[in-house]
């Protein structure tokens, strides 16, 4: 009986786009965000892109009704410093998965219109270069709590 309440606790607290979303052969994977406090006016997207095509897939940019802009970004570190630059587009070979993760590449929503709160969820479309577009929901989670990746 036990295994079965938390079984059903589990299920309660699950968001319900916590499943993966699918374009073509195109997987997208878990998409989130951290929540931002009031007046700061950026936030970021991580997600994971999987291609089980046969060919090579693009992500060319993105969009958010929750911001003016969507940006591609990829974090480095070089001689201990960590250092932002632009992308203009992520390859995904057949077969592979892209991690758009802290760190790495992330997508940074630029000119957030309002704070992303923890428990909300925020759309973002995605666009590829040969699949076309595909809207997601962001689960805002809090740093505190385990996302479910």
């Amino acid at each position: 009986m036990l295994r079965r309440s938390v079984l059903y606790a589990a299920l309660l607290v699950a968001p319900a786009f916590a499943h993966p979303f699918e374009l073509g052969k195109l997987v997208i994977g878990h998409p989130w965000s951290r929540p931002t406090p009031a007046g700061l006016a950026m936030g970021v997207a991580y997600l994971s892109i999987t291609n089980n095509g046969a060919e090579p897939e693009v992500l060319t940019g993105a969009s958010s009704p929750a911001a003016a802009s969507v940006q591609i970004h990829e974090t480095t570190i070089s001689e201990g410093m960590a250092r932002m630059r632009p992308l203009t587009e992520v390859t995904i070979a057949p077969g592979a998965t892209v991690k758009i993760e802290p760190g790495g590449i992330h997508l940074m929503l630029v000119d957030l219109h309002a704070p992303l709160q923890p428990g909300r969820s925020v759309p973002l479309t995605l666009e590829f270069r040969h699949a076309g577009k595909l809207t997601v929901q962001l689960s805002v989670e809090d740093p505190g709590d385990a996302p479910m990746r």
